[in-house]
């Protein structure tokens, strides 16, 4: 008798009455009888959503195919590749139904394809899901598990988030997908372990999370998933602090300043973009850049008039806020592009200690005048 256990999103009425023997004829058919869990959907359901609604580690079983396949294809490529190779069922209903192996992106042009065929989708593999990686998680932190998971806490793991945090920026910097995928994985363990430590001392689960960032989002976006029409991303930001203004008054919090949820610990350029751009929601903000720029200039003489270290160092500051909200204007990322001119000196300045070490010598041993033009041919090479 097959054995496995089904994890049901939406099954079709006949799916009931059917004897269990025709399901396992069917599920002998598909060779998945030590499967431990199945997803049944209809594809009706399935074709009204962007991603599949089921673990991705797990066969899934999709019933009545219906018309719209390119649709339903198109749903499941976001989480299956397109050699990915599946099994067109028909006659499902019956003692003998005919299976057909062949590539999900092949399934839309198959001569056979029928309105009530069914569709199984193999797994994607094995660790594919958000639910393998909580349990993986969850076994770290077991009375049994890595003695070092085991003592973590919210506390000790601050350090971890802001540097896997930093390590993402890095592979975004470079534009490395490779790098991305893995230091995303990395930042998402972190969030998890935190999740799970949660889970242990009754604060909060997963679920919790992604319940509450779920309504946010809903809440937040009433011209997507409502009927607020809004023009052009300002009307949008416009529209979100309101929402976050209702909210507060609605959970009986004080009004808080526009800027008052802004995190202290940001880095020093985040923090300054951030203060500017909720300013500029409301309509503080200069009118065109022409008179930013200007202000930039007159912030840069400020600095050379200042009398003394303390005035010196306040009309610098000045001065990096200006330069900031210049880049505001020009929609460039402060704080990223100082971290890639960063990796830029990190680059030429190698160059000429390389140099250096090729005369025998140390990068002090050379002239100003030849570290300049080490310097200025590494940036020619750049280009």
């Amino acid at each position: 008798m097959w054995k496995a256990k089904f994890c049901v999103f939406r099954m079709t009425f006949f799916c009931f009455n059917q004897p269990a023997m025709l399901f396992e004829k069917l599920f002998q058919a598909l060779s998945i009888e030590n499967q431990p869990h199945v997803s049944l959907i209809e594809a009706a359901a399935l074709v009204n959503l962007r991603t599949p609604p089921f673990p991705p580690d797990a066969p899934a079983l999709i019933v009545n195919l219906g018309s719209n396949i390119e649709r339903l294809c198109a749903v499941l490529a976001v989480v299956y590749p397109a050699d990915h190779l599946v099994k067109l069922i028909g006659a499902a209903e019956t003692a003998s139904p005919r299976v057909e192996a062949l590539r999900l992106a092949d399934l839309p042009h198959n001569p056979r394809l029928i309105a009530d065929n069914w569709l199984y989708v193999p797994p994607v593999g094995v660790a594919t899901s958000f639910e393998a990686f909580q349990e993986v998680v969850a076994r770290l932190r077991a009375p049994d598990g890595c003695p070092w998971d085991r003592e973590q806490t919210h506390h000790s793991l601050r350090s971890y988030l802001l540097e896997e945090t930093y390590e993402v920026l890095a592979a975004l910097d470079l534009d490395d997908p490779a790098k991305m995928c893995e230091e995303f994985g990395d930042l998402l363990l972190q969030i998890v372990l935190h999740a799970q430590i949660a889970n242990e001392k009754g604060e909060f689960r997963s679920a919790d999370i992604l319940r509450g960032i779920h309504q946010k989002l809903v809440r937040r976006h009433p011209h997507v998933f409502g009927d607020v029409e809004v023009t052009g991303v300002s009307n949008v930001l416009q529209n979100w602090e309101k929402l976050k203004a209702e909210e507060r008054k609605d959970n009986g919090k004080a009004e808080a300043g526009l800027l008052d949820g802004i995190p202290a610990a940001l880095p020093a350029l985040v923090q300054a973009l951030e203060y500017q751009k909720r300013a500029a929601r409301v309509g503080f903000d200069w009118p065109d850049v022409e008179g930013l720029l200007e202000k930039v200039g007159e912030e840069a003489r400020e600095v050379r008039q200042a009398q003394n270290e303390a005035e010196r160092a306040a009309e610098i500051g000045d001065l990096l806020f200006s330069v900031v909200n210049l880049a505001r204007w020009y929609h460039v990322d402060a704080e990223s592009m100082l971290r890639e001119t960063n990796l830029r000196f990190k680059r030429r300045f190698a160059e000429i200690e390389k140099a250096a070490r090729a005369q025998g010598k140390t990068v002090a041993d050379l002239s100003l005048q030849e570290m300049d033009a080490i310097w200025e041919a590494a940036k020619t090479q750049e280009f």
